[in-house]
């Protein structure tokens, strides 16, 4: 069993980044249990996904509260109170995600807890009936927010333990496997699932929920069978505005972290439209509430067939070439649903949603790019940095949605895919750190 990691001060010098990734990639796939914490990882990721897909939050959950609400700029909320979740909680608790000696009570706790908001919501809605009572709404969103925060310090954990366990030429693997056999799994539950629990007359809203927090309890009990060697990393107590400080000089001093950053807040903004695309097929198409069926299953599938060419470009040639190919579908999204609406081809509107399920491809290849370009001591600190650069744009999603009342969507649509485009030219500035013996760039500023 190889010894501890020696202790590491947040603010250590990183000449040795490349040293130390590739310590940690040896460490990883040499370790006797690397090929049972590789199978556990994908495993937790397979039953997740497998739930998620009674929740997406493309289709699913904008289609709940527009059951209970309806407003466009009460559907904007939706990706704030998720982004505020993957942002500010990560950000605010990462130094004690590094100093935990053992992450993986963190992820098992975590997971617990998600199994247990998502059957909170479902007890919600089996005692709603039409029409809806004035409390559900915000009840639900109190729901929504508690599960994000949950989910933020989750993923967090994730991409910690993954970078601890799994070799930096096997995470585009990891990514492979697990899209591609949690979305044939989440596909087929859907697909036999989905058309009895919705109909206009009384969607079944709580066994949608019932289920997702059933998948998400397996997640949990599979956490617990992941084998981790203990860390020895002490980071002192730092005040919130110390570690606001903090994010402001990593993003400063590291210059392809800071060029990463921007994609990623650039990317970050296609998913304030997350909860129109649904909005445009059943309101504005007037498309049967049953095509969220079709739409969920179809996402799920492209998610799947886009993982297995990004996964094996990934561990052959790195993570910028990944990023590049989905950030052009992620940009090409909106108008091809703007096309359809124009075109008024229902029949098609499906063909948006193998698009959307580009996304949990690039914030993948962000997340495995952070991870590459920090120390393994460090990791939790790019991580939680990086989730707040993508989440930073949505905390203007309701506006948005108040701009499409207003407006309608086509300005909005286009302006977005317009900022994606902005951060895929910044990916050209992007160097590939496994390419690059010596990293020193990655600490230069310009």
């Amino acid at each position: 069993m190889p010894p501890p990691a020696p202790t590491t001060s947040p603010d250590a010098p990183h000449s040795s980044q490349a040293t130390a990734e590739q310590e940690s990639a040896r460490s990883a796939s040499e370790d006797s249990h690397s090929s049972r914490n590789f199978f556990v990882l994908a495993g937790y990721q397979i039953a997740m996904r497998t739930g998620w897909i009674f929740k997406t939050e493309s289709v699913i959950m904008p289609a709940v509260l527009d059951f209970v609400a309806g407003a466009g700029w009460v559907r904007g909320l939706l990706p704030l109170l998720n982004r505020f979740g993957h942002s500010i909680p990560p950000l605010l608790l990462a130094r004690r995600v590094k100093n935990a000696p053992y992450k993986k009570w963190i992820f098992c706790l975590t997971t617990t807890l998600i199994a247990t908001l998502m059957l909170a919501m479902a007890s919600l809605f089996s005692f709603t009936e039409q029409p809806i009572a004035w409390w559900v709404p915000p009840v639900f969103l109190v729901f929504y927010t508690m599960f994000f925060v949950c989910i933020g310090v989750n993923h967090l954990a994730f991409n910690t333990l993954q970078g601890k366990l799994v070799a930096t030429t096997r995470r585009g693997r990891l990514l492979l496997f697990a899209n591609v056999v949690g979305a044939t799994t989440a596909v087929l539950c859907a697909f036999f699932l989905l058309p009895l629990w919705l109909n206009a007359e009384r969607p079944r809203f709580d066994l949608l929920f019932a289920m997702a927090g059933g998948m998400f309890a397996v997640s949990a009990l599979l956490a617990a069978l992941l084998v981790e060697r203990p860390d020895n990393y002490h980071e002192p107590t730092t005040s919130v505005s110390r570690v606001l400080v903090d994010t402001g000089m990593l993003l400063r001093r590291n210059v392809q972290f800071r060029r990463l950053a921007f994609v990623g807040s650039m990317f970050g903004t296609s998913m304030m439209l997350f909860p129109h695309y649904q909005s445009i097929g059943l309101q504005e198409m007037q498309l049967d509430l049953k095509n969220l069926m079709w739409w969920v299953v179809i996402q799920n599938i492209g998610t799947g067939l886009f993982s297995v060419p990004a996964g094996i470009l990934a561990d052959r040639r790195g993570n910028r070439i990944v990023l590049q190919i989905a950030l052009l579908g992620i940009a090409a999204a909106p108008i091809v649903a703007l096309v359809l609406r124009l075109a008024n081809v229902g029949g098609w509107y499906c063909l948006v949603f193998p698009l959307v399920g580009l996304t949990p491809v690039v914030i993948r290849t962000l997340q495995n790019f952070t991870l590459e370009i920090c120390e393994p001591a460090d990791h939790p600190r790019y991580l939680s940095t990086m989730a707040l650069c993508v989440s930073l744009p949505l905390f203007l999603s309701p506006l948005v949605g108040l701009l499409i009342d207003l407006i309608g969507f086509e300005i909005v649509f286009i302006g977005i895919c317009v900022i994606v485009l902005i951060g895929w030219l910044m990916t050209l500035r992007l160097r590939e750190p496994r390419h690059h013996v010596n990293v020193s760039f990655l600490q230069t500023s310009d």
